[in-house]
């Protein structure tokens, strides 16, 4: 009898936790006040950073034709933005997912007193629950190639038959085989997100494509998160003193340097960032 790789997943809540809970306070720093940590939309160039990240939101939400007490789940919450934003301009129910204890606890925090309105320290691999739509912001990137079958086919058995998907994630760009871009990500996979693997775009529509989706819209938001980490950057940078109260000057550098080379390989092309719209092949 063969086993089903579906239900032998593990859930790798280490890796997540080794870079999202090093400290709330220190991520307050260079975030938003809505707490998103991923690419901003920045539709007119003028926004403020945190303009930009509710834009971000709202195109993302938008483009799910979310309808009054749907069912939204959202793969990889974070802080919660999306699913509150959600719940309170869509009045669908949300549960949001995040492997992050102290992404949970501040999101859980804020939803108290609203019943459809649910997080859970909890990863995609081990919940069932059926949902019209799927949100997932920022989480395909610490997936491994390994799962990315099992990842759409999971999204697949809980969507209705009319369910959307909607997958932002960064990817790679154009490749680049040389030894400083090579010695850039062997930096980033070692002292940023352990265990992360970038996509290749074609991997998201073949892998999707095979467990049943087809791909309505792609669309790239490549230089929106070039200037995304450049104003990250500018906010820890000002913020360089607290910031090395809170962790250390080794973590401070490392950090600075993380959002600065990242905005240089946004730039260059030598990575992207794609919001991918699915549905179920009918």
């Amino acid at each position: 009898m063969k086993t089903n790789p579906a239900n032998t997943l593990t859930v790798d809540f280490q890796s997540v936790q080794a870079h999202y809970d090093l400290s709330d306070a220190f991520f307050k720093l260079y975030l938003d006040p809505t707490m998103t940590y991923s690419c901003a939309y920045f539709r007119a160039g003028k926004e403020t950073l945190e303009e930009a990240q509710i834009a971000k939101i709202d195109l993302s939400l938008g483009k799910l034709k979310l309808r009054p007490g749907e069912r939204l789940l959202d793969i990889g919450c974070g802080w919660g933005s999306t699913a509150r934003r959600a719940r309170e301009k869509y009045n669908v129910k949300v549960v949001g997912l995040t492997l992050s204890k102290n992404q949970f606890s501040h999101a859980s925090q804020l939803s108290s007193g609203d019943d459809d309105l649910e997080f859970r320290l909890e990863g995609w691999e081990t919940y069932h629950e059926p949902c019209d739509k799927i949100v997932s912001i920022g989480a395909f990137e610490h997936f491994t190639p390994a799962k990315y079958d099992a990842f759409f086919s999971r999204c697949k058995d809980m969507l209705s038959p009319q369910g959307l998907l909607l997958l932002h994630t960064i990817t790679t760009g154009t490749p680049n085989a040389s030894f400083a871009f090579k010695r850039w990500t062997h930096f980033i996979i070692t002292n940023i997100f352990p265990g992360g693997r970038l996509p290749d775009p074609e991997q998201v529509v073949s892998h999707s494509r095979r467990a049943g989706f087809e791909l309505l819209h792609a669309e790239s938001l490549r230089l929106h998160y070039a200037r995304t980490l450049d104003l990250w950057a500018e906010n820890l940078q000002s913020n360089r003193e607290r910031a090395v109260e809170i962790t250390s000057d080794e973590t401070y550098e490392t950090y600075l340097k993380y959002l600065t080379s990242c905005a240089e390989h946004f730039r260059a092309g030598d990575v992207n960032v794609y919001q991918f719209l699915l549905s179920l092949q009918s």
